[in-house]
């Protein structure tokens, strides 16, 4: 009676062991997901300026500001809150440059 018991727990734990490992693993990367890091540009045109607002995870990385006439210049934001600005001629955002295939 014991081997029959023992054979029945085995039928019936292998499928749910299976069912359990797969639903974990199909489920998996859907909250890699969510944790990525989203980069984003807004490009907003005003009469006399173009303003482009680099974003990453919601946070304002840098803002450049090109003006119709004069040269080009960043806004970097100083501190927590994002509401102070410095101004600098030179962009500090290091943007990953990739050669993925060339002839």
């Amino acid at each position: 009676m014991a081997i029959n018991v023992q054979f029945v727990g085995e039928f019936i734990m292998k499928p749910l062991l299976s069912w359990l490992l797969m639903s974990l693993l199909l489920s998996s990367p859907v909250s890699f997901a969510a944790d990525a890091i989203e980069p984003s540009i807004v490009i907003r045109h005003s009469e006399d300026k173009t303003y482009y607002e680099y974003t990453v995870n919601g946070e304002v990385q840098e803002i450049k500001v090109v003006p119709k006439e004069g040269p080009t210049y960043y806004l970097v934001p100083v501190g927590q809150d994002n509401e102070d600005f410095k101004r600098q001629t030179q962009s500090k955002l290091v943007v990953p440059k990739w050669v993925i295939f060339r002839w």
